[in-house]
């Protein structure tokens, strides 16, 4: 992952280890200024569910596209983090114009949607079935822009319409970009805006690991604890010499 700083002279920061800490802390990982975080602000740590972000118990409320976070959230590429007044935006580590994404029929393409997880849209769900979806976006200054989402060959598309001199960008996992192919779980973000590709069709099928067979069970397993055997075995023992001593004395 690869972390931008929008309207700042400052480097981007890449990092692949987990957990991230941040703060204005020396031993931070990425460090902020004292002013902007408090020692140890927050940590992104890697879980099945994806990057989760943790507001730790000294700072101050963050914003993730402009929503408060007070403890966690899920993040993913594409998102916006606000910490006091630095703005850092999560981006994807390659560009994705070289991918590919395999083929969906006509038929198979009722699933998919473009959600609004942000922004005035938010809430939003428009199917992608078979036609091209045109978005007409309000973004700050008066600018517009126009998000098209198509089928092209069986593949899902993207495309922009925008001035040559806008502010905003269309970024798909927090890259800029004007046309790109789409993949399941993709963010498109333009402005405060944040759309999410919902496509489980297109989602490589789970590998189904299945449990280990048990082994055949023992007769001492089913028999109780084990001294509770040894006590049994015991009693068995002197039954039968009592048995034994009874039939020589009656002999």
């Amino acid at each position: 992952m690869r972390i931008e700083f929008p309207h700042a002279n400052r480097a981007d920061f890449h990092w692949a280890q987990t957990p991230l800490r941040i703060g204005s802390d020396p031993d931070n990982d990425l460090i902020l200024a004292a002013s902007q975080a408090a020692p140890h602000h927050l940590r992104i740590s890697l879980d099945r569910r994806g990057w989760v972000l943790e507001v730790l118990s000294d700072a101050t409320r963050i914003y993730v596209n402009a929503r408060p976070v007070r403890e966690r959230a899920i993040v993913r590429a594409g998102d916006t983090l606000s910490v006091g007044d630095c703005r850092m935006l999560l981006c994807a580590d390659d560009a994705p114009a070289e991918r590919s994404s395999p083929a969906m029929p006509e038929r198979e393409r009722c699933t998919v949607a473009l959600r609004a997880v942000a922004g005035p849209l938010s809430g939003q769900v428009l199917p992608l079935a078979d036609r091209m979806e045109r978005v007409t976006l309000d973004l700050p200054q008066g600018e517009t822009a126009t998000l098209a989402t198509f089928w092209r060959n069986d593949r899902l598309w993207m495309e922009t319409t925008q001035a040559a001199d806008a502010r905003y960008p269309v970024r798909v996992n927090g890259i800029a970009l004007e046309q790109t192919l789409l993949l399941p779980g993709d963010q498109l973000g333009i402005g405060m805006h944040r759309f999410l590709i919902d496509a489980p069709g297109l989602e490589p099928e789970p590998e189904i690991v299945l449990p280990p067979e048990p082994a055949d069970a023992l007769p001492e397993d089913s028999a109780g604890p084990r001294g509770e055997v040894w006590w049994l075995i015991a009693t068995a023992a002197v039954l039968a010499l009592g048995i034994a001593l009874l039939l020589l004395l009656h002999s």
